[in-house]
């Protein structure tokens, strides 16, 4: 019953990334000596001053297009942000199965990971570009997409169709789970 679940979450993750990416991949630590801290560190989820926060970092070689070039670069920085995030999903998902679906016929286990799914392209809305920079040596431009956890965590509150002992199950494990993911990426 949970590897049916894990492979039709992960079926609709992957649909979902692909939607939004098509071959973004962002190395950290890339060692441009002349970039900001964030191009260099790379895509993360983070827990600083600032707080819990999602960061996606995309790229887009010179096309010839400016604004083209920048839309990319925005585009793979918040495909990004749903490769963290479809991590967060996959922690919540399996933790709520565990914790309470012990006897849940399969029904209810598609339903709950619809609504984890929607949940997940909800959250993409809330996020936003907080930074550009282009390299001069290479024409790259570098997007800099951010999501806060409190964005995520009200989107999944108002939203409308989630069981409600998914929600409060969310609600409570919300900073719990992203704590994990941010130790898991150290």
């Amino acid at each position: 019953m949970i590897a049916k679940f894990k492979t039709l979450l992960g079926l609709s993750t992957a649909l979902l990334l692909f939607a939004c990416a098509g071959g973004t991949t962002v190395e950290s630590d890339l060692g441009l000596d002349n970039a900001p801290d964030w191009v260099n560190e790379g895509s993360q989820a983070l827990n600083n001053e600032d707080g819990r926060l999602f960061h996606g970092v995309g790229q887009a070689p010179a096309v010839g297009d400016a604004s083209l070039q920048i839309s990319v670069a925005d585009s793979r920085a918040r495909a990004e942000i749903a490769h963290i995030l479809s991590s967060y999903v996959d922690l919540a998902a399996t933790d709520y199965i565990a914790s309470a679906a012990g006897g849940k016929d399969r029904e209810t286990l598609q339903s709950v990971s619809r609504q984890i799914d929607n949940s997940t392209r909800l959250n993409l809305s809330g996020t936003r570009i907080i930074a550009r920079w282009k390299d001069s040596d290479s024409g790259v431009v570098y997007s800099l997409a951010e999501l806060d956890m409190k964005q995520l965590k009200g989107t999944l509150a108002a939203a409308r169709d989630m069981n409600e002992d998914l929600r409060r199950y969310m609600d409570a494990q919300a900073e719990n789970i992203f704590d994990r993911i941010v130790r898991e990426k150290k």
